[in-house]
């Protein structure tokens, strides 16, 4: 899966928690990233490849993977030329907007829900919601993801807390709700073309 999104996201935040649902859990990952963290707001991107067998290559390459997880729509619209054919789009449809040129919200949408297989969320108002903070959004969108990660669910919410305990209990629990809003919006949200 490719996971993207801009600086200040929590996009390293969520390949933190799939390594850890990995390791874990004896299956295999590696992980690469470019990020410009340095820039708040600069893009951030990892390619995460999951396996119950060895990885050789940490890399996707264009039209192989089976998710684009972004937490902002233009990253998940840039993301695109890298998703395989029946793959699943899973985005945030809060636009974090710095760029100048940014495209219209509604323009955006437009070409996101043209996709026959897309998971639309307001992660930053369903975090709120449920955390009473934004800043757990990615953790909703890893949520919303779940259902087409091929592990089971118990691991990713191991990793949740194996992540964001550090930071104390709270911080895990407010995480783990999260995780559980964005799973259950999923469920509701999921396109597929007719069969």
């Amino acid at each position: 899966m490719i996971i993207a999104g801009v600086g200040g996201q929590g996009i390293l935040s969520i390949a933190a928690v799939l390594g850890s649902a990995a390791i874990t859990n004896n299956l295999y990952m590696k992980q690469a990233e470019t990020h410009g963290m340095s820039q708040r707001g600069g893009d951030v991107q990892s390619h995460a490849r999951l396996s119950d067998r060895p990885v050789f290559s940490d890399l996707i390459a264009r039209g192989t993977a089976d998710i684009i997880l972004s937490v902002e729509p233009m990253e998940a619209l840039r993301y695109l030329p890298y998703l395989k054919e029946g793959g699943h789009v899973v985005t945030n449809s809060a636009p974090f907007i710095n760029v100048p040129g940014y495209p219209p919200a509604g323009a955006l949408m437009e070409v996101l829900e043209a996709l026959p297989r897309r998971v639309i969320v307001d992660a930053d108002a369903v975090a709120r919601e449920v955390t009473g903070h934004a800043r757990a959004g990615n953790v909703v969108m890893l949520g919303a993801a779940s259902p087409f990660i091929e592990i089971p669910f118990e691991y990713l919410e191991r990793g949740v807390i194996a992540i964001f305990s550090r930071k104390g209990d709270a911080v895990a629990e407010m995480n783990l709700k999260a995780l559980r809003a964005g799973r259950a919006l999923a469920s509701m949200k999921t396109t597929s073309p007719p069969a």
